[in-house]
């Protein structure tokens, strides 16, 4: 089973998530109407703690309800910033979804067996499954829909169980209202129009200079306007063939930092700027200025990167 991404774009990874669900999925024949369809699943709370010892219980509570679990780092800005976003999110799925967070520093079996590389890192588990959702910073607007779409996804395949803390149903938080740039970018996001979200953030950066969550967003939808519409086979077979050809090389980083190889990206650029021009090094330089933003610039893989730049620059 899988959430289908951009048929378009054939780019299934953890930064590209806006076109989760933009086709129809196969659901396995009676799971729309099996057992476990809108079942009450009662638990103490919509947030829930992992650990490696009780992940067990998680795994088959995602038969029932889609479980969505965050491996966070206390060491980690983009951890921190994410987590009350999440919680919110999450809880105005009114009974939707389940939130598992789990300490990455303290559950070394769950970070190894989930793949995560860097923290924050989350993934879905539906009907038992894992599959990645997306690492480091996600603006808001992006992440609201990919929830939303992974209940969809999660419907088609039966798991469609709600949660209902003991005590009371869960009920839908009122959603925050975005401020007007900010919700021009995400109703533009929605519609595929990256060109329109890409205007809206760069108005409110030149309104709101420290607005972290719009450098963010202008970033991140940088990112998908720049592979909307390519392919990877072209993406890979481009950049092999043009070993130190900036643009080939920018956009396999794209991809890599697209699909969570988050580590391949910065490398891959970071070897690449010793043998550029200047104009080339401007180029890479700022495509990883991005990266940073993407990521979260308290990330350990960020400072790492950003350390080495800065030697490469002086």
């Amino acid at each position: 089973m899988s959430i289908p991404m951009n048929p378009g774009a054939n780019l299934r990874g953890a930064v590209d998530l806006s076109g989760l669900a933009s086709r129809p999925q196969q659901a396995a024949p009676g799971a729309a109407a099996g057992p476990n369809a809108g079942e009450a699943v009662r638990v103490p709370s919509l947030v829930l703690g992992g650990t490696d010892e009780n992940f067990g219980q998680f795994i088959e509570l995602s038969t029932r309800v889609p479980v969505v679990v965050e491996l966070y780092s206390d060491r980690s800005e983009a951890s921190t910033a994410l987590a009350p976003v999440l919680e919110r999110l999450v809880t105005q799925q009114a009974g939707a979804l389940l939130l598992v967070r789990v300490d990455a520093d303290a559950n070394p079996q769950l970070v190894q067996g989930l793949q995560a590389t860097t923290a924050p890192t989350v993934v879905v588990l539906i009907g038992g499954q894992p599959m990645p959702l997306f690492q480091g910073a996600v603006p808001e607007a992006q992440l609201s829909q990919v929830l939303g779409r992974v209940v969809e996804a999660a419907a088609q395949s039966g798991v469609s169980g709600r949660v209902v803390v003991e005590g009371g149903a869960a009920e839908p938080t009122p959603e925050p209202e975005l401020p007007p740039l900010h919700q021009e970018a995400y109703d533009a996001i929605a519609r595929r129009d990256y060109a329109t979200a890409i205007a809206a953030y760069q108005k409110q950066i030149l309104q709101a200079p420290n607005d972290r969550e719009a450098v963010a967003g202008l970033a991140q939808v940088s990112l998908l306007h720049r592979l909307d519409g390519k392919t990877l086979d072209a993406i890979r077979a481009a950049a092999a063939a043009g070993p130190e050809d900036v643009d080939a090389q920018l956009d396999v980083a794209d991809l890599d930092l697209s699909g969570g190889h988050v580590a391949d990206a910065f490398d891959r650029l970071l070897a690449l700027f010793p043998v550029l021009d200047s104009d080339g090094r401007d180029r890479v330089r700022e495509r990883l200025l991005d990266y940073f933003e993407i990521v979260g610039v308290g990330d350990p893989l960020v400072t790492s990167a950003r350390a080495r730049l800065a030697g490469l620059l002086y």
